[in-house]
């Protein structure tokens, strides 16, 4: 089997470019987040789990899967289908990388192009309680399903067997983000575009940081600014803050910043915080003032604290909203697939 890359495949080439112009957006993906496919004669190639969309075009990030048997793997339910790992062909695989946690979602679609992006404006919608109906609003005319939360993997892919049509192009995911899908790059780009800027809306204006404040919280800890200074929002609009102080949103909130938000209490710093949890939160969110970053947080959690406050300055302060539980907010920490990215991202393995 030849690779795609050595073909000079103008569709795979195409998909690399597209999904490192989607990874550099952090409105869609942050991180690691996020995955891109193609199929072409009986194989999946998909990016791996772990390394990020952006770097796309300049390493190979994409791994082969063997289609029809991960689906007759779906099919029955088999635990194999979690990781996807033992269907991958070694020959095309030198690194031995991982394939996308979401590898069973990608088979299930049709289409020979899909595009999963943790997109704000989605995401944004795709906590409140009544999502499906804002969907509706804004999407009517499109070929959509809403998919209630579940975890990444099997689960999510079970779920979405149970809505998927042979029409449907365009998934919503509950407190998760956006899949759409098409047969060829240009029309999958062009369906991410329609459907981003029909569910965008702009953000709740913040308050600016007072950064000498957080420096002076920060005095004597292993905490320091994030490198974004769009982080601060959701600590420095109040309504943002009540939001995230109530729960985790969705599942890379949880992997790479861990169980919620840890809120500084009245008049405490950074190491009153750490005293009074037991424990040190990789941020800390204190209202009206902004964000601090624990010292080691590396770019993955930086990139989720921008996730979370482009997210939730979208939210209507007055919404009803839907957070993980504490049995789901377990599954994403305990998860064998999770783990495994939650390591990549520490040894910085994430191909940055």
């Amino acid at each position: 089997m030849v690779h795609p890359v050595d073909t000079g495949a103008s569709e795979f080439r195409m998909l690399r470019s597209l999904s490192a112009s989607i990874g550099a957006d952090p409105l869609l993906v942050q991180g690691a987040g996020g995955n891109t496919s193609i199929k072409q004669a009986g194989v999946l190639w998909i990016k791996a789990s772990g390394t990020w969309l952006k770097n796309a075009r300049d390493d190979e990030i994409m791994v082969p899967v063997a289609l029809a048997p991960l689906l007759d793997a779906v099919a029955h339910r088999s635990p194999a289908a979690e990781t996807a790992g033992q269907f991958t062909l070694v020959d095309l695989n030198p690194r031995q990388l991982r394939p996308s946690i979401e590898t069973t979602v990608h088979a299930l679609l049709p289409q020979k192009i899909v595009v999963h992006v943790h997109c704000v404006e989605t995401i944004s919608i795709a906590v409140q309680a009544n999502a499906e109906a804002l969907l509706e609003e804004r999407l009517r005319g499109l070929e959509w399903a809403f998919v209630p939360y579940r975890r990444p993997g099997l689960p999510l892919a079970q779920a979405i067997s149970e809505r998927l049509k042979p029409a449907t192009n365009v998934l919503v995911l509950g407190n998760h983000g956006l899949v759409v899908a098409a047969d060829t790059v240009a029309e999958a780009a062009l369906l991410l575009q329609r459907v981003t800027g029909l569910l965008a809306r702009p953000p709740r204006p913040s308050p600016l940081p007072d950064l000498d404040a957080l420096l002076r919280l920060a005095a004597g800890s292993d905490y320091r600014l994030p490198a974004s200074v769009a982080a601060h929002a959701v600590a420095t609009d109040l309504a943002s803050c009540r939001i995230a102080a109530s729960g985790s949103l969705y599942p890379d909130h949880v992997i790479f910043l861990g169980v919620g938000s840890v809120i500084a209490g009245p008049g405490e710093n950074a190491a009153a915080v750490v005293a009074r949890t037991g424990s040190a939160p990789t941020s800390i969110l204190f209202p009206g003032k902004g964000v601090l970053m624990r010292r080691d947080a590396n770019a993955g959690a930086e990139a989720m604290a921008r996730c979370l406050s482009d997210v939730v300055a979208r939210v209507d302060g007055a919404a009803r909203v839907n957070y993980l539980s504490p049995k789901e907010n377990a599954e994403l920490l305990n998860w064998d697939a999770e783990k495994y990215r939650q390591q990549l991202n520490r040894e910085g393995a994430t191909l940055q």
